[in-house]
């Protein structure tokens, strides 16, 4: 049975002008599309099959990523249900010169394990192991503690 650390996920990405608005910062659809997709890979790594996004809950955009900045973005399942995950997602603007970083977005998405029909299987339950489970199932669960380290 899988654990939150297990499917913990870290990716950069590179800001480029292509994914920039009028602002010259990215665009919030690239911000998600880069979080839908780190989400779903630490859903399936959870599930052991595909998965596909179910559902996005409140995802507010708190500063923009500027042009040649790095869009961090870290993933982790807190839940598991039948055959849904919940996945924590958090986006930061990082300033490739100095690594100083600022959250930018943070949500939970839903994803659904489904089959090569697409349809819907089940999930194996959620494992605790450690404390760094512990504390990212917590940090899962609870938007509140978005300081607290994730390493």
């Amino acid at each position: 049975m899988p654990t939150p650390s297990e499917t913990f996920i870290e990716n950069r990405h590179r800001i480029q002008p292509n994914q920039t608005n009028n602002y010259d910062t990215a665009h919030g659809g690239i911000v998600m599309k880069l979080m839908d997709e780190t989400g779903a890979m630490s859903a399936m790594r959870f599930a052991g099959s595909p998965c596909v996004t179910a559902a996005v809950d409140g995802l507010d955009f708190k500063r923009p990523i500027p042009r040649g900045d790095i869009a961090v973005v870290t993933a982790w399942v807190y839940d598991a249900g039948r055959t849904s995950v919940g996945v924590r997602l958090k986006a930061e603007r990082e300033d490739p010169l100095t690594g100083e970083c600022d959250v930018t977005s943070e949500s939970s998405f839903t994803f659904v394990a489904i089959d090569e029909t697409g349809q819907p299987v089940e999930v194996p339950e959620m494992t605790i192991e450690s404390d760094r489970d512990e504390m990212l199932q917590r940090r899962g669960l609870n938007a509140d503690s978005a300081n607290e380290d994730l390493s």
